[in-house]
């Protein structure tokens, strides 16, 4: 097992895909940055199923609701530790998976636009200032990949696999799938009362950005495609915003 983490660890080679636990508690800060903020703005991330039960549970009293989420918070800390994933938690692995997912922002970003020529992912809401712009982005990035990536995508996929098994035909219908999900993605964002106006330019854009999204959950994990997805709504509403 030594031998193996060491190998994991070597100068100049691409890391393996993370665990489930790990990307969990990768996703810790985004999860946390998100929820301890929403409370705050008038809006939520539509793919969020979490802050108003949490709220409920709370009495819509804000400081139970910040322990409750805190708490939710710890557990994970918790549940890192006791399965031997506590070097999920470490400092350095924070911001090697920031760097990793900015980098991936600003490729998404250019081949998305080399597509559509266009910069128009961030999430459907307008916002007022940069902090409910980064908080949103951390919804959208949290929740909108376990909806569309972890959910969509990955489920179907498994069905494809269990349905299938190895071979060609199962390559092809698992990226006819990955290109399904990329378009269920990118329509999202024009459903409901603060859905965008349709655009064909802005859809196409948002596809392939879903696409770029699902190539990263596939090859590198969720938590890299959560970071990739947050980090890319920062720039586009609040830095472009």
């Amino acid at each position: 097992m030594a031998d193996e983490a060491k190998a994991k660890e070597e100068p100049g080679k691409v890391p393996e895909k993370s665990d489930a636990w790990t990307d969990l508690g990768l996703t810790l800060p985004i999860f946390l940055l998100y929820h301890l903020g929403v409370v705050f703005l008038p809006v939520r991330n539509a793919a969020d199923p979490v802050t108003v039960e949490l709220t409920s549970l709370a009495e819509n009293s804000l400081p139970t609701y910040a322990g409750l989420t805190v708490a939710v918070g710890i557990a994970f800390v918790v549940v890192l530790a006791a399965t031997g994933q506590k070097r999920a938690l470490e400092g350095k692995r924070f911001a090697l998976i920031a760097l990793e997912g900015t980098l991936y922002a600003i490729l998404m970003r250019f081949v998305a636009a080399y597509a559509v020529g266009s910069l128009t992912l961030g999430p459907s809401v307008e916002t007022r200032g940069a902090f409910s712009g980064v908080v949103m982005s951390m919804g959208a990035g949290f929740y909108e990949e376990i909806a569309f990536r972890a959910g969509l995508f990955g489920l179907g996929a498994l069905v494809v696999k269990a349905m299938f098994g190895p071979g060609v035909r199962r390559v092809v219908l698992t990226l006819l799938w990955a290109v399904v999900a990329a378009v269920a993605f990118s329509a999202w964002h024009y459903v409901g009362a603060l859905g965008d106006s349709f655009d064909v330019q802005s859809f196409v854009f948002r596809a392939v950005c879903g696409l770029v999204l699902t190539a990263i959950y596939v090859f590198r994990g969720f938590a890299p495609a959560v970071w990739t997805h947050a980090l890319y709504d920062v720039w586009a509403m609040v830095l472009h915003g």
